[in-house]
C-alpha cells in the first residue's frame, strides 16, 4: 500500500467486521477517527517504550544498561 501525504488513511475490511466494530464504538459513546486516533497513538507509545538498543548478538549496549542502573 502506498502512503499519501494526505491525513487519511484508507482500509478495506470485512463488511461484518465493520459493522461490529462500529455497534461497539456506538455503544461505548466513540466515534472511529477517536477511537483510531487513540489506539494509534497508544500502539506507538508502547513501542518507543518496548524498544531498548541492541548490539547484534542480543546484549544491551553499554549506554542502556547505563541508563537503567
Amino acid at each position: 500500500m502506498s502512503i499519501g501525504k494526505s491525513g487519511r488513511v484508507v482500509i478495506e475490511i470485512d463488511p461484518r467486521l465493520k459493522k461490529e466494530l462500529y455497534a461497539v464504538l456506538r455503544r461505548n459513546e466513540l466515534n472511529l477517527k477517536d477511537w483510531f486516533v487513540k489506539s494509534a497513538e497508544s500502539y506507538i507509545t508502547n513501542n518507543i517504550q518496548d524498544t531498548l538498543p541492541f548490539e547484534e548478538h542480543g546484549h544491551q549496549t553499554k549506554e542502556a544498561s547505563n541508563e537503567t542502573v
